[in-house]
């Protein structure tokens, strides 16, 4: 049922041999296909203008009112790519073995090859649009590291990358907006999906405003979607992400992949409240230049600016000294979790680390920390009321991006044919731990050069036979989201969504979260079901369907983390081993790192939706490393 499609030969000329031997489409012939591009951010949005801008009818799917709110905005430290022009030793090769290694080998060689291959295309195509990446005194691209290399090869525009990327890619899809190529759905979440004859041929969507169900026919469908990380309710994503078409993919058909694999980030603002409803993420371009430290003394209460420097535990450093504070994102966080545990956590809960900048302002000056990080420091201080130039920040882990996603081969194709499944939506290329400003990586080449290149050949490929929505799979479909939105509807008991959402977040967080356990998956486990059968007896909803109403979004979306969140838990149960952000108590070193069993994990987990309350069907992808060898991961 697993056919990857990699291509045969030396891994350095793979996709160079894929695009070549893929069919083409005569663009005449172009303008009589259709594509439905659902979600706006950097992959979706990145896709759309490029397969308009080839000749294909595209129509994008947003459920916010312009593509420049999506998610991607949010991303700021910076981009990865390896034009080495640092000349510091980096290469295509090393970033493909950056990635691999951090991801702890539990990534498709071929697709971290081809990102990495690509990713010197991106900053050349974005400096083309007029990106604002910051520059050198002599004007030439400036860059910076990130967690888990030993490279500069991280490019940036100060602390609000994302944003910059974003409008970018924005502009070229109004272009063909404007161009008549792409017409643009906001406003307009997408519910189902419709699959004639075994391939994806349409989606059904809900208009927020004003509750109107419809259909839309295609030959293609991409799903550009976003991660599930919102499933832990306190996240650092954006309220409304959700894994709603995803999820929904998945229920048709599509195999689920990885779902277990979620990035815990170690430098966000700590929770401060019970009725906080997310988190804010502090950049991990902070860790170039900020410290961590917690006191050595446990439960020490002095001011951070109190406590002498030979009283202060700068721990990352001191563990990993060839790292120091540059270790990977799930290497940072546990160990930030690990001196909490012991007590020596700082802030009034005791959940929280120090990241100082006080050497940094001492050997750069404050006006070149200011000019790097000031949006930053802005940021922080509104939301906490510190002044972070003059007391260290407060930081502690938080959940950030979600590895797993749509199974995808080589071309980016589900195991719904004629669905594809983009950027953080699929599991592609991460493996158990996404290196730092590789996100914003994967969505731009998903979207500007890997799928307008595989889409066309499916296309050209395959016979399609005319579809409109007069066939009665749409009417089918239709009808089953009407219902489904009725039943939400009509329970009429006692419980907010957010009640819900909140208990299923803090189940996950507890037990599924930065540690888990085979007593602590189990208990989930076996809490998850009765939390969603009470969901269905006792939701209460205000309203109708018939209008804005976000209390019945809120819950459409809260059903779907209810099945996915189960789904998570049994995969974290069953991968019996430690491995990148899957950190399982019973598989560590004698130093307490993450422990491998290459021997009976070396797989992607595959998972097959059975029907509800029926076990799910692994599928297992075997991952071979013929390039970076298998070995015990050391930052050390």
């Amino acid at each position: 049922m697993l056919e990857s499609k990699i291509p045969s030969g030396p891994i350095e000329q793979q996709w160079d041999k894929c695009r070549f031997e893929m069919k083409l489409v005569n663009p005449a012939n172009r303008r009589k296909h259709s594509v439905i591009v659902v979600g706006a951010g950097l992959a979706g949005a990145a896709a759309a203008a490029t397969l308009g801008q080839q000749g294909y009818h595209v129509r994008c799917f947003s459920y916010h009112d312009t593509p420049r709110r999506a998610h991607s905005i949010a991303a700021q430290g910076g981009i990865n790519a390896a034009k080495n022009y640092r000349n510091d030793g980096d290469s295509i090769f090393r970033l493909f073995y950056d990635t691999v290694k951090g991801g702890d080998f539990r990534a498709r060689e071929a697709n971290v090859y081809r990102l990495a291959q690509v990713s010197v295309n991106i900053i050349d195509q974005c400096v083309a649009q007029g990106v604002p990446f910051a520059r050198e005194y002599g004007g030439l691209l400036d860059t910076r590291s990130f967690g888990g290399v030993q490279v500069q090869r991280t490019f940036y525009a100060r602390g609000q990358t994302g944003q910059q990327l974003l409008l970018g890619a924005y502009q070229a899809l109004e272009e063909q907006i404007a161009a008549s190529t792409v017409t643009m759905h906001t406003r307009t979440e997408v519910l189902d999906i419709v699959v004639i004859e075994g391939r994806a041929r349409g989606i059904v969507t809900r208009h927020l405003a004003t509750g109107r169900i419809e259909c839309h026919a295609a030959d293609v469908i991409v799903f550009a979607t976003g991660g599930y990380g919102n499933v832990f309710y306190l996240s650092t994503n954006a309220k409304a992400s959700n894994a709603t078409a995803i999820w929904r993919a998945h229920r048709r058909g599509a195999l689920f992949g990885n779902p277990c694999f979620t990035q815990i980030h170690p430098t966000c603002i700590p929770k401060s409240s019970e009725h906080q409803s997310k988190l804010t993420l502090m950049s991990e371009s902070l860790r170039n230049d900020g410290r961590v430290w917690v006191p050595k003394a446990k439960n020490d209460t002095r001011a951070a600016n109190d406590i002498p420097e030979n009283q202060r535990d700068y721990y990352l450093e001191r563990r990993y000294p060839s790292f120091g504070n540059l270790v990977p994102r799930d290497v940072a966080s546990r160990a930030a979790k690990e001196v909490c545990d012991e007590g020596r956590g700082v802030g009034p809960s005791g959940q929280g680390v120090y990241l100082d900048f006080a050497d940094a302002i001492s050997r750069l000056g404050l006006d070149n920390v200011k000019e790097k990080y000031g949006n930053l420091f802005d940021m922080y201080e509104e939301i906490t009321g510190d002044n972070a130039y003059n007391v260290p920040m407060r930081i502690f882990p938080a959940v950030h991006y979600t590895m797993g996603g749509l199974w995808v081969d080589y071309h980016l194709m589900t195991t719904i044919p004629g669905l594809f499944a983009g950027g953080e939506a699929n599991f592609s290329d991460h493996g158990a731990n996404r290196l730092g400003a590789s996100a914003l990586m994967q969505g731009l080449a998903d979207g500007y050069f890997v799928l307008p290149s595989t889409i066309p050949h499916y296309i050209a490929s395959t016979s399609l036979e005319k579809v409109d929505t007069s066939h009665p799979a749409f009417s089918d479909a239709k009808a089953g989201v009407a219902q489904r939105l009725q039943t939400l509807l009509s329970i009429k008991g006692g419980r907010t969504p957010d009640s819900f959402h909140k208990e299923l977040g803090n189940l996950m967080w507890e037990n599924c979260g930065m540690a888990r356990s085979e007593q602590s998956l189990r208990y989930a486990l076996s809490k998850i079901p009765a939390l969603r059968d009470e969901f269905w007896k006792n939701l209460r909803i205000v309203g109708s369907g018939e209008e804005l109403n976000q209390s019945l979004e809120k819950a459409n979306r809260i059903s779907d983390f209810l099945e996915l969140g189960e789904l998570m838990c049994l995969d974290a149960l069953h991968r019996a081993e430690s491995c990148g952000g899957h950190f399982r108590l019973e598989s560590q070193t004698s130093d307490g790192e993450a422990r491998r069993d290459d021997e009976n994990f070396a797989f992607v987990s595959a998972w097959e939706w059975a029907g509800l309350g029926r076990d799910p069907i692994l599928h297992k992808e075997a991952l071979t490393f013929d390039y970076v060898h298998l070995t015990q991961r050391s930052y050390k």
